[in-house]
């Protein structure tokens, strides 16, 4: 079972007991074999039917399915602004939790001034760059589902231009982005791409006026990297076609979504919960993607023709075995400057690092 909890709930409670006492607490291990482990989960926006937090609800359902009475598991929603989300995991971990997941990039500056004060509690970081003893990360490639999103977003476009709105401009956005292009690029290197950031995961009202505003500059494929449908909605109203992120968003889009790339990271939050059961955890940098499952296609549209969906189909096989990578050279930045030479790809620290765009993209990194 999954107990829910709201920001205010544990930012009330943190108030009233005092818990943010400076000096570092640290907990024993489990006293005996039948000693629930308790495990919290924070989330950066509300828990939705869908979306990049629906996702790691799952994870966390995951976890009560797999051990039962053997955990007990805490989560929290809404938790986004990092003072509330240090005081958030600081209590967390002074009430007992043995294991801890926060679930946004923005989680992480939070997390590396608590993980210290608590060396017996295991954290594990969703979209983390830093690692301490106690602290780990994993990461989704999500770059593997755009770039197979990209194709068929290629054989579908008329106008050539493609629209990608993004949360922030951070590498684990600004990455996916380039590619779809280059996936799209693959079918007809003249299809561009035009980037609008939102600066914020969760903001309905600006995502429609994203999607209306590039729609209108006549993109006719639409990818929104957000915690919302609304990108795949305003698309479907507008008769463009859709790329839907993190769940399958085909019900928000009938008859011109495409597909999503969704995200399944049920095995890493089992994972972790069985090392910490068994005395195994250990900090680790996890960055999965299509072959080991994290990342997966939902359907594709029917209306694609057969020999799209078996180029489609040869694609994703090839990346699964690595004969295909989404980053192989040539690859050039917006200035025409080479990044990758042909016969190369994109080395992974250049990946998770990315704060360029490839030639074809129309936008800049502030929006």
């Amino acid at each position: 079972m999954t107990k829910r909890y709201t920001r205010r709930d544990v930012l009330k409670r943190s108030a009233a007991a005092g818990a943010l006492a400076a000096a570092p607490v640290t907990f024993p291990r489990l006293a005996a074999a039948d000693e629930a482990l308790k495990v919290g989960v924070v989330y950066v926006s509300p828990i939705a039917e869908i979306g990049w937090t629906r996702q790691h609800s799952l994870g966390a359902e995951a976890i009560a399915a797999a051990f039962g009475d053997r955990v007990d598991v805490t989560a929290l929603d809404n938790v986004y602004d990092p003072q509330s989300a240090e005081r958030v995991f600081a209590e967390l971990a002074s009430t007992g939790n043995r294991l801890i997941f926060g679930t946004s990039f923005s989680h992480g500056t939070p997390m590396l001034k608590v993980a210290p004060r608590f060396p017996d509690v295991a954290f594990e970081h969703c979209s983390g760059l830093k690692h301490l003893d106690n602290l780990g990360t994993f990461e989704a490639k999500y770059y593997e589902g755009t770039y197979l999103a990209g194709i068929a977003a290629g054989h579908v476009t008329q106008s050539k231009k493609l629209g990608f709105i993004g949360g922030f401009p951070i590498p684990d956005i600004v990455g996916p982005g380039n590619a779809m292009l280059l996936g799209a690029q693959s079918v007809d290197p003249s299809i561009t791409c035009h980037v609008i950031f939102l600066n914020s995961w969760y903001d309905p009202a600006k995502e429609k006026e994203a999607t209306a505003t590039l729609v209108s500059q006549g993109c006719d494929v639409i990818c929104s990297m957000t915690d919302t449908a609304t990108g795949v909605q305003v698309a479907e109203q507008k008769g463009a076609w859709s790329i839907g992120y993190a769940s399958d968003m085909r019900g928000f889009g009938p008859t011109k979504n495409l597909t999503s790339f969704m995200l399944d990271w049920s095995s890493i939050y089992v994972g972790a919960a069985q090392d910490v059961l068994d005395g195994v955890w250990k900090s680790e940098a996890r960055w999965q993607g299509v072959k080991e499952g994290v990342v997966t296609m939902a359907p594709w549209n029917d209306q694609l023709p057969p020999a799209v969906l078996d180029q489609l189909a040869k694609a994703e096989a090839a990346i699964r075995d690595g004969s295909l990578h989404p980053y192989a050279g040539e690859l050039r930045d917006q200035q025409g400057k080479v990044r990758a030479a042909k016969g190369s790809r994109l080395p992974d620290p250049d990946i998770r690092g990315f704060n360029w765009f490839v030639e074809g993209m129309v936008g800049n990194l502030a929006g």
